[in-house]
């Protein structure tokens, strides 16, 4: 086995545990970053994967899913805690995967996501397509790697956001066309053979590891994994290795280890190391927690007026009379479902009034000019808050033809109280777009700051966003407008009290079960969605 450098730390409980001094050595490797993976083992691919979506992991005692995000922002709808970024570094085919495989199972929590170093190369020019087919180019060195790219996607990763990732094609040695959405995670772990040799990386990592393997093994696994996934032979395989392979882990990865707080022997299956790590997790992501504290919600704006973000469908006779038979508990589904149609299509109208416009000339058949309005923007888009929010897809197609559909799913923890993000479908390049965020109705106002959240995070303007509900209490108003007071907020009535379940007096009952002719559990809440069915 190769000899150890020179550290300052020591060996405990099979692991390495070392004082992490970034203030010296690391100035010479301002750069690095090699390849890595995400796959099971054996490994059957040839792409780079970051995996994100349901499932993220199968592993031999469950499947771990990314979903039941809880908040990751606070009351004033900023941001409120990072993920914990774990960094897994170690040489090329020495066991960094499984080592991440492994402390996710034992972490057991929700929302992890795995990032590997293998998405961040480079594309190549034709010259060096060529050399990569001869087995002559050096995918080890620093400049391989696309740093740029990499840093700003972690950052954005740690701080709650969606990213694109690029795909890494290793049998063509370019990009697929196709970028992965990932989003941001309670835990991010980190992997590659160059994890700490980057100043800028190092800064994000909140946690270094380092996956220390004997050389021979690594090169046994290297061939296999080349040789049956990326579709080399034993002799070029060998010559990268000897070329660029081993010099580049002796020059940029080895010395590193000495960043590490903790070096991982013997790599997965080190057992005692990985529940060292994993207790360590478990405390920091304690210390992170949010609670939300509703009650101190409902409190926080008492007596204070109405926010000029707020539009309320004037109070005609046809509007109060659209709410008498909707809230009459005696309504029957058909006629509850035919009003509230009625009101859905007068608010959808109303909100689409507030639309950036510009003057547009057209010519009548008299051939006279008219000198009208058009939209001013690229696009319109709705996302429903499921359950009930689809129930106004319908209104909003009806008016705004070829509109992109949106969903997410928010569900209230029993246990804690909070919202948490259950599902989450968003149409493409949706970061220019106008967006109609759609709910029935909004009592504390938590699931809605938590999809306006969720649009921010994927780029799109905050004065881009409006809000529709059929029915708010006055407490989801000043949240939702304490907390994004660019989002315009458009409802036909607006209820003044919240009661101790936080259901809306006098309030509408359970709107999606009233639509859909479900029976509502005795802690129903005004917010709760069950699971769609698709």
């Amino acid at each position: 086995m190769n000899t150890l450098p020179a550290y300052s730390g020591a060996r405990i409980s099979g692991c390495w545990s070392l004082n992490s001094d970034s203030s010296g050595g690391s100035e010479g490797l301002d750069r690095l970053l090699p390849a890595v993976s995400t796959g099971v083992s054996p490994r059957k691919r040839t792409t780079s994967q970051c995996k994100s979506e349901p499932p993220l992991l199968r592993t031999s005692k469950r499947t771990i899913y990314t979903a039941g995000r809880p908040p990751w922002y606070n009351e004033h709808g900023t941001q409120s805690k990072e993920a914990f970024v774990i960094g897994l570094c170690g040489g090329s085919a020495s066991g960094k995967t499984t080592v991440a495989r492994k402390i996710i199972e034992a972490l057991d929590v929700p929302w992890v996501v795995l990032l590997s170093m293998d998405s961040f190369y480079k594309v190549l020019t034709p010259e060096q397509q060529v050399r990569a087919a001869s087995n002559d180019y050096n995918f080890d060195h620093p400049d391989a790697f696309d740093f740029t790219l990499l840093v700003n996607t972690l950052r954005k990763l740690k701080q709650g956001k969606s990213v694109k990732i690029p795909v890494y094609d290793f049998t063509t040695h370019g990009r697929q066309k196709e970028w992965k959405t990932v989003y941001g995670a309670s835990v991010i772990i980190f992997e590659g053979i160059m994890s700490f040799a980057d100043k800028e990386l190092l800064k994000l990592l909140d946690m270094k590891l380092f996956v220390d393997t004997d050389s021979d093994i690594r090169l046994v696994r290297r061939l296999r994994r080349d040789i049956t996934e990326r579709g080399r032979d034993i002799d070029g395989v060998i010559k990268q290795y000897n070329k660029f392979v081993k010099p580049a882990f002796e020059q940029y990865i080895e010395p590193t280890m000495r960043l590490a707080d903790i070096v991982v022997p013997r790599g997965g299956g080190n057992m005692v190391a990985i529940d060292l790590i994993v207790q360590h997790v478990h405390s920091q992501l304690e210390e992170r927690k949010l609670r939300w504290d509703m009650a101190a919600l409902a409190s926080a704006h008492q007596a204070q007026p109405l926010p000029q973000t707020l539009s309320v469908l004037d109070s005609t006779p046809q509007v109060r009379g659209m709410h008498t038979i909707i809230r009459n508990k005696e309504t029957s589904r058909d006629e509850f479902i035919f009003y509230s149609k009625r009101l859905m299509r007068l608010l959808i109208e109303r909100a689409l009034s507030f639309l950036p416009s510009q003057v547009h000339t057209v010519q009548t058949p008299q051939g006279e000019d008219y000198e009208g309005r058009t939209f001013h923007g690229k696009r319109i888009t709705g996302v429903s808050i499921l359950r009930a929010g689809e129930t106004m897809e319908p209104a909003l197609r009806a008016v705004c033809k070829d509109v992109r559909i949106g969903k997410i799913l928010i569900q209230t923890n029993q246990d804690t109280g909070e919202p948490e993000l259950h599902y989450l479908r968003l149409p493409k390049d949706i970061s220019e777009d106008h967006v109609i965020l759609m709910d029935c109705t909004v009592s504390t106002g938590a699931a809605a700051m938590m999809a306006v959240r969720v649009l921010l995070d994927h780029d799109v303007q905050e004065d881009k966003i409006l809000l529709v509900s059929l029915l708010m209490a006055e407490m989801g108003v000043h949240s939702v407008a304490y907390a994004f007071p660019q989002v315009k907020i458009i409802t036909t009535a607006v209820d003044k009290k919240v009661n101790d379940l936080f259901h809306i007096i006098p309030g509408i009952g359970n709107f999606g079960d009233r639509y859909f002719g479900t029976d509502a559990p005795p802690d129903w809440s005004d917010e709760e969605m069950d699971e769609p069915s698709y």
